[in-house]
């Protein structure tokens, strides 16, 4: 009478995948009765975006022209000392590489 285990083994997985079907549909859960691998759990999680984006200050110095004209300013000046004591950067194709080649 092996039989009837078996079928009672079959009604009990009846049963409880659709215990499982109902739970999932009530709670809104997602479904994964072949425990394949799921993004699920990422996605559902909050977005953090806007919170890091919040922390940072915001940055005047983009959207200010003076700001950033004074800083260009700043830069090519440094770069004229250092080429007048000869530290600047070399001109092109006459870097380190390029005599290497030689």
């Amino acid at each position: 009478m092996s039989g009837g285990g078996g079928l009672k083994k079959l009604l009990s997985v009846a049963v409880t995948h659709g215990v499982d079907e109902a739970r999932a549909r009530i709670f809104g859960h997602v479904l994964n009765a072949t425990g394949a691998r799921s993004s699920h759990k990422l996605l559902r999680k909050k977005l953090i975006g806007d919170k890091i984006a919040q922390w940072y200050p915001y940055d005047i110095k983009q959207d200010d022209p003076l700001v950033m004209a004074r800083l260009e300013q700043e830069r090519l000046s440094k770069l004229e000392m250092l080429k007048r004591r000869g530290k600047g950067p070399p001109k092109k194709g006459q870097g380190k590489r390029a005599s290497k080649r030689k």
